[in-house]
């Protein structure tokens, strides 16, 4: 890291033709924020930044992107002081990129121990992001097609709810035939559907998470035999800028970050899932790895509310098989282990179904459990969910329309009070519901 004497204002300005796509924020923290971005080619690139307090000008190191890797890159700036914001430029081949929306971030401030109320925060959830292209959609037999993705204002709408944090919760592109049975086909189906202009202000200003589900992963349905998980491991890891992949030292998209008093469990429902066919042998989504380290690290979290994020729904009695109920003993075991464990403020969110609903699990021996589904972002909706059995459903809480979710947190310090919000595309607000730190003792 180094000082830069003459901050971005001495560049030179190049076409936007530098960036094909990006930036987008991903993981931020309170000393470190990670920046992500392609190039259209090979180029060697930097980012500059500053805060709102000092201003004084810092940049990263100068890398080069690889047409092997995408021509993505993701950089960690490393000078970053807590709870402040900062502005952050793209210098590609010695030219700065113009700016359509100015790029800014904020670092998570330091809380703990301040003897001031915890601060409030919002973090929006969503999944299911279609982006139709041309000659690569379903078509009928007289060959016309028809794109599966629409509404794309809805990430807008997610801007102007002003979160401080997207969590991606799967299926956050739909890979095609021509493009799962190869590693360059992947990387061409992510880049076009990260390339598309409606989500650009929410990659440049919102720090993202993600986990993946069957549809960014391989074919439909797919599962831990599908041949190119690895392929589709490296290109998620070169699309997005989690702060970890993977636990107890086995690969996957597997990864935990805190906000503020609330931490999230970002699992993996695809790497190792057993086929939904297979008749013998372990019958697991998760596999005993990932489910030894989510009691682990649920245990350990001091975190108010702990969210467990899953592309499959987990409460749900709805047989489909892509739901934990096809794996009741899983889904069981992993209920009983929190109780046994006595782990306060568990809840789940989920996608995967093109619509929104909340379910709620009461229990006669512990406090109920909630589960946020929010689906879908931009693919087709599912406007047949309230015709679809789920014995937990909360009763007016389906909504079968283009949604994202807000968690939002507010409350002193031993009282706080989770609010969920079902968003329409237009920034509407369809329901909400408020579930208390002390309803989930």
């Amino acid at each position: 890291m180094f000082f830069v004497t003459i901050f971005t204002a001495s560049l030179s300005i190049r076409a936007q033709g530098t960036l094909r796509a990006g930036p987008m924020v991903g993981h931020v923290d309170m000393r470190s924020a990670t920046i992500w971005l392609q190039t259209n080619a090979e180029a060697n690139v930097r980012i500059t930044y500053r805060d709102n307090v000092v201003g004084k000008g810092l940049a990263t190191a100068t890398r080069r992107t690889r047409a092997e890797d995408g021509n993505c890159l993701s950089f960690v700036l490393d000078s970053v002081e807590p709870g402040r914001t900062y502005e952050y430029h793209v210098i590609v081949d010695d030219a700065l990129v113009p700016e359509p929306v100015p790029n800014t971030f904020r670092s998570r401030p330091i809380w703990k121990w301040r003897g001031t109320d915890l601060p409030p925060y919002t973090i929006a959830v969503g999944s299911c992001h279609y982006v139709n292209q041309p000659g690569y959609e379903r078509q009928d037999s007289a060959g016309n097609e028809s794109g599966y993705g629409s509404e794309y204002e809805i990430f807008s709408s997610i801007v102007e709810a002003k979160p401080d944090a997207m969590v991606w919760l799967g299926d956050n592109t739909y890979l095609r035939e021509p493009d799962w049975n190869s590693r360059s086909g992947m990387i061409k189906r992510y880049s076009h559907t990260r390339a598309h202009e409606a989500s650009r202000t929410l990659f440049a200003t919102v720090p993202n998470y993600a986990t993946w589900d069957d549809h960014d992963y391989g074919p439909n349905d797919a599962d831990r035999g599908f041949w190119g998980k690895d392929h589709a491991l490296n290109v998620f890891k070169l699309f997005w800028a989690n702060p970890s992949y993977g636990v107890m030292d086995k690969p996957g998209v597997t990864t935990s970050f805190e906000m503020i008093d609330m931490q999230f469990f970002m699992l993996d429902d695809r790497y190792y899932r057993s086929p939904n066919g297979r008749k013998d042998g372990d019958h697991t989504i998760l596999g005993e790895h990932q489910i030894q380290w989510l009691i682990d690290a649920l245990s350990s979290s001091t975190a108010t509310f702990k969210v467990i994020v899953v592309g499959s729904q987990f409460l749900t009695d709805n047989l489909r098989k892509e739901c934990f109920s096809r794996f009741p003993e899983e889904r069981e075991r992993i209920i009983n282990l929190i109780t046994e464990n006595k782990i306060p403020g568990v809840l789940f969110v989920t996608g995967d179904i093109h619509a929104a609903e909340l379910s709620k699990l009461d229990r006669s021996d512990a406090y109920p459990l909630y589960e946020l589904t929010s689906s879908s972002l931009t693919a087709g909706s599912n406007k047949d969910i309230a015709k679809q059995p789920n014995t937990y459903r909360v009763p007016g809480t389906e909504y079968g329309a283009h949604n994202f979710g807000l968690l939002s947190v507010a409350g002193p310090k031993g009282q706080r009070v989770l609010t969920m919000r079902i968003m329409d595309k237009d920034g509407k607000e369809v329901w909400k519901r408020e579930v208390s730190e002390a309803e989930l003792k």
